[in-house]
């Protein structure tokens, strides 16, 4: 009788440690280090919003409060000047966002194709974003000025008399609204350059080969592949010209009269006679307006990216 001195096949192999399973889901970090974060956001964002819609329902000032229900709401929307600064509102960020989204997507072409100086030009166009905005409206109100304005100056030497830029109550509103294209179309831009660089380069090139001019490829490769840019761009610009109001105020005031006035100017004119709660009221308004609109059409655009 013969024993089997052979170990056997489980004890020849070493054990090897079991890893132990992640729960699906989990984060790998701990809890925890959300904290500054939310810390952070708690207290520049939420307690100053509820505290917003708190006082948004009465008369207060520095050292005390009454409640008053809906009287400020009330009293808001029967302002002289809502009407015409919501509609300009609406103008100032139609116009401002559409501009920003057509020549940021240009420039971002021409910045990213192979010409001279290109990172020169990147950062020229981006330079005006660095910018404080009340610099840029006082600097922009005494090149616009009718008279002795350096604009004006430049169209008569060919031949051109300028308009009246911010005295016209037709041109003011589209005059700032064209200084805040030339200092936010940086930024459209950069985005834009991000977009069109993370496409992959196999695309323009099959195209190529194909015998595609540089407009088929713009058409059916760069403007559909850079729709979340597009995106980005339009909520962005959107969201900064609805709550526009340091540029304005440094070029205009809302004037002349009440034609540049746009809802956060009607707000700023209430707290500075001293209305606190009725422009706690305003605000609130604007933050809801601005939400009605920024949301559906957010929805919408991804919506639109995820069925690309």
């Amino acid at each position: 009788m013969t024993v089997n001195t052979a170990p056997t096949v489980s004890a020849a192999r070493p054990r090897q440690a079991v890893a132990p399973k992640r729960r699906k889901g989990k984060s790998a970090y701990p809890y925890w280090f959300y904290l500054p974060a939310a810390v952070v956001y708690t207290a520049l964002f939420l307690i100053p919003t509820f505290a917003s819609f708190f006082f948004s329902f009465t008369r207060w000032t520095l050292t005390d409060f009454t409640f008053i229900g809906l009287d400020n709401f009330v009293q808001f929307f029967q302002e002289p000047a809502l009407l015409k600064g919501l509609t300009n509102t609406f103008i100032y960020g139609a116009v401002t966002s559409v501009l920003k989204v057509v020549l940021g997507m240009l420039l971002a072409v021409l910045l990213t194709s192979q010409i001279i100086a290109r990172g020169y030009l990147r950062s020229v166009i981006f330079f005006p974003v660095l910018l404080s905005s009340i610099g840029v409206g006082i600097v922009f109100t005494i090149l616009m000025d009718p008279s002795k304005g350096m604009i004006n100056k430049a169209l008569e030497v060919i031949g051109i008399e300028g308009p009246a830029w911010l005295v016209d109550p037709a041109w003011a509103l589209v005059s700032v609204a064209l200084v805040d294209v030339w200092k936010g179309v940086g930024l459209a831009t950069v985005i834009y350059i991000a977009g069109i660089v993370s496409i992959p380069a196999e695309y323009f090139e099959a195209a190529k080969m194909d015998g595609a001019s540089s407009f088929k490829s713009f058409f059916n490769i760069t403007l559909p592949l850079a729709r979340p840019a597009t995106a980005t761009v339009i909520i962005l610009s959107l969201i900064g010209g609805l709550r526009s109001f340091d540029l304005i105020w440094a070029m205009t005031k809302g004037g002349p009269g009440f034609t540049s006035d746009v809802i956060a100017s009607v707000i700023f004119k209430q707290y500075q006679a001293g209305f606190y709660g009725l422009s706690t009221a305003g605000n609130v308004v604007l933050f809801l307006i601005v939400t009605a609109i920024i949301l559906p059409l957010s929805m919408f655009l991804n919506r639109k990216e995820v069925e690309q």
